[in-house]
C-alpha cells in the first residue's frame, strides 16, 4: 500500500534512551504523530481525533532522513535538533496555536500553563492551553514536555512521568522535582 492520502500514514520507529519511538508521517514527509510504543493506543487515539479514519502501515525505514537524523542529534545531546523537524498537525485552530507556542520554548527551558496561555495572548485561558498540551498529537518534536506547573513541579506527560523527568533532565531543563 503506498501512503497517498491523509488517513495513510507510514509509522516507523526509532529507538532512544528511554524506549521506543513511534513516528507516523504523511507521504510528503511531515510528522502527523510521535508517541511511544507502549502508548501507541494513545497515538492511533489522538490520530482518529484529528483526522478521523487513519490506516497507519507499519514501514520500517518511511521517515525521512530529515526526521531521523535530528532525532539522532537530540538524543545524542544536541537539544536544538528538533526544530528541524517538519511537521504538519490537524486539530483545532486553538490547539495548532498552542502547539506553534510549544515549538517556541528554546530547548532547555520550561513554562507554566500560564506562561502559555499568556503567550497566545489568552491569559485566561490556563486550562483550556492544559487540554490543547494533552491532545498533542507529535509529543517530543512539539514539546509538551517543556510544560510544567508555575510552582516548577513537573505536571503529566501522556508518555509518562519518568520520561517527562528524563527529557527536561536531558535538555538541562530547571524544574521540582
Amino acid at each position: 500500500m503506498a501512503i497517498s492520502t491523509l488517513t495513510d500514514l507510514a509509522l516507523d520507529t526509532f529507538e532512544t534512551p528511554i524506549g521506543t519511538m513511534l513516528v507516523a508521517s504523511d507521504a510528503e514527509g511531515f510528522v502527523r504523530a510521535v508517541d511511544w510504543s507502549d502508548y501507541e493506543e494513545r497515538m492511533r487515539r489522538l490520530l482518529r481525533l484529528h483526522y478521523g479514519t487513519v490506516r497507519l502501515q507499519r514501514a520500517s525505514g518511511s521517515m525521512s532522513t530529515t526526521v531521523r537524523d535530528a532525532l539522532r542529534r537530540y538524543f545524542a545531546g544536541e537539544i536544538e535538533a528538533l526544530a528541524s523537524v517538519p511537521v504538519r498537525t490537524g486539530g483545532t485552530a486553538f490547539q495548532r496555536e498552542v502547539w506553534d507556542a510549544l515549538r517556541a520554548i528554546p530547548a532547555g527551558s520550561t513554562r507554566s500553563y500560564g506562561e502559555l496561555a499568556r503567550a497566545i495572548g489568552r491569559p485566561a485561558a490556563v486550562r483550556a492551553v492544559g487540554l490543547a498540551n494533552g491532545a498533542n498529537p507529535v509529543g517530543v518534536v512539539v514539546p509538551c514536555h517543556r510544560v510544567i506547573g508555575a510552582d516548577g513541579t513537573l505536571t503529566g506527560y501522556g508518555g509518562g512521568i519518568e520520561r517527562k523527568h528524563w527529557l527536561l533532565r536531558h535538555e538541562g531543563a530547571a524544574f521540582r522535582a
